[in-house]
């Protein structure tokens, strides 16, 4: 696996999202990762191409468990209170599978750093280089201060904004838009009884 360090928006979508998997994140739902299945549906809906998985090699039920105790990495990453512990953290993950990075061209012609991944390195291992490179960018590019919790109440959700604006405040459009009806409903029932 090649991973760009410029891209660094796909690795920290991915720490937020694998953290939020959790059955201590999804208690009405439980655990989203419960299968290899699962783990393949995870990946593909972040477009993450796993060399451990090349060649169609589905995911084991030992990958399944190694990518759990990897959400938990993770999660205690986006959860440090500091910059310092933030970056430290990262870099741990990182070394899991990241080799020194190298400057290569992209599909366009383009010089581009990337950090590939160790042969042989497992799935979540990779996982773990991605994840921890992610978190570096966004350190390095938009601070600690979007490493952050969920709002909605009830929510153990976490992620790092990466959007322009840097206003998120939900960890998924879900919570959101719970609240928002919440929020609706509590207008209209107020007004009812006027």
């Amino acid at each position: 696996m090649r991973i760009p360090i410029a891209d660094y928006a796909v690795g920290a979508a991915v720490a937020g999202d694998l953290a939020n998997t959790s059955p201590t994140v999804r208690a009405t739902t439980g655990d989203a990762l419960p299968t290899p299945e699962a783990l393949t549906r995870f990946l593909a809906g972040h477009g993450v191409r796993l060399d451990a998985l090349a060649d169609g090699r589905p995911p084991t039920g030992d990958d399944v468990r190694e990518v759990h105790l990897l959400r938990r990495e993770a999660r205690g990453v986006v959860e440090t209170e500091t910059e310092d512990q933030a970056v430290a953290g990262a870099v741990v993950l990182s070394r899991r599978a990241g080799l020194s990075p190298v400057l290569d061209r992209d599909p366009g012609g383009r010089w581009q750093w990337y950090v590939p991944t160790a042969p042989g390195a497992s799935p979540a291992e990779e996982l773990a280089a991605l994840i921890g490179v992610g978190l570096l960018g966004a350190v390095r590019t938009l601070g600690h201060g979007r490493f952050r919790a969920c709002v909605a109440p009830g929510c153990r959700g976490v992620f790092v904004d990466t959007s322009r604006g840097g206003r998120r405040v939900y960890c998924t459009d879900l919570c959101g838009n719970r609240l928002n009806v919440a929020n609706h409903r509590a207008r209209h029932r107020l007004g009812s009884t006027r």
